[in-house]
């Protein structure tokens, strides 16, 4: 039986500074790109089921790991914790899938604003069982920003339809996921854990995939269902690259940045404006996810002077 890092609460290897900064920008790019196929994903939920709309989304990775596998052999798929990487694969393909359920029937901005209950749960499990260190300023920063989230979604709260509770369980899918992926980096490489990925969501998905399936009826269709797939692969690879070269704890307040592009699509697609609590709550969130890489930096330098007094001789 193989070890799962997650319960060992083996304490996270050190990240230098430079990394940090690269792992927030790979996230960022992941958001960016995952909003943009979330919103291609609702708009294709009026014709198409979402089942098939998510499989769309997983084939465009799973033809990137056959060129992959066709490259370097089966020697990607080895790996030390292969249960820890089917848990994931498995995790990552419900997370869509609900999501994508949910949003064709909630609208995206309040799905979006839901969804936010992840960072926070990846910053507690990245605490509280990875042993990632958080201060007390770094946990205000994320409930703060948490609060905000709760600000945006005040407005919807009124009448709520059930499928947002579908939000909710996907994105508690998305942070176990994210936690999974940083445990994985300290063995795996990326390329492995992309892989088991494709392969353990898209075997899955492709189980009812027969039973929902229609064909697409207009180039628009297929033009979006192509970009799904291929926008969704790159998105997954950033978000695996920011977990293994930063800690959960700094990035995941950049999946906050979720709501901008949210907002965005929501009103040049969906014409969907925000009102002026969105704006408020958009305002917090965005000054701790600032805040949250200021005191990271700092600590950073904290860190090196330390470690200058220590190697004087």
């Amino acid at each position: 039986m193989s070890i799962d890092p997650i319960a060992t609460g083996v304490p996270a290897p050190d990240v230098r500074e430079g990394d940090s900064m690269l792992g927030l920008a790979y996230m960022a790019g992941g958001m960016f790109l995952f909003s943009a196929v979330d919103t291609q994903a609702k708009f294709l939920t009026e014709t198409l089921h979402p089942i098939q709309i998510v499989w769309s989304r997983q084939f465009g990775l799973l033809l990137g790991v056959f060129v992959l596998l066709a490259i370097r052999g089966l020697r990607v798929l080895h790996t030390a914790h292969p249960r820890l990487q089917i848990t994931r694969g498995a995790v990552a393909a419900v997370s869509a899938t609900l999501f994508v359920i949910a949003v064709s029937y909630v609208p995206l901005a309040d799905a979006v604003a839901v969804s936010f209950v992840a960072p926070f749960i990846v910053t507690m499990l990245g605490a509280l069982v990875l042993k990632e260190p958080v201060g007390i300023r770094r946990w205000s920063a994320v409930l703060i920003g948490f609060a905000g989230t709760l600000i945006v979604i005040r407005p919807g709260l009124g009448v709520v339809h059930p499928a947002v509770f579908l939000v909710l369980i996907a994105a508690v899918c998305f942070a176990l996921r994210q936690v999974m992926s940083r445990a994985l980096s300290r063995s795996d490489r990326t390329e492995t854990t992309v892989a088991y990925t494709a392969l353990v969501g898209s075997l899955i998905l492709t189980v009812p995939l027969p039973f929902v399936w229609q064909w697409p009826t207009s180039g628009l269709e297929i033009t979006l269902l192509i970009s799904i797939a291929i926008m969704a692969a790159f998105a997954e690879l950033l978000v695996i690259k920011a977990l293994e070269v930063a800690q959960a704890v700094v990035v995941a307040p950049v999946q906050y940045t979720l709501l901008i592009w949210g907002t965005m699509y929501g009103y040049l697609v969906f014409g969907q404006l925000p009102d002026g609590w969105t704006w408020v709550g958009t305002a917090i969130i965005v000054a701790t996810g600032i805040y949250t890489v200021h005191r990271d930096s700092k600590a950073a330098r904290a860190r090196r002077r330390l470690a200058g007094k220590i190697s004087a001789p």
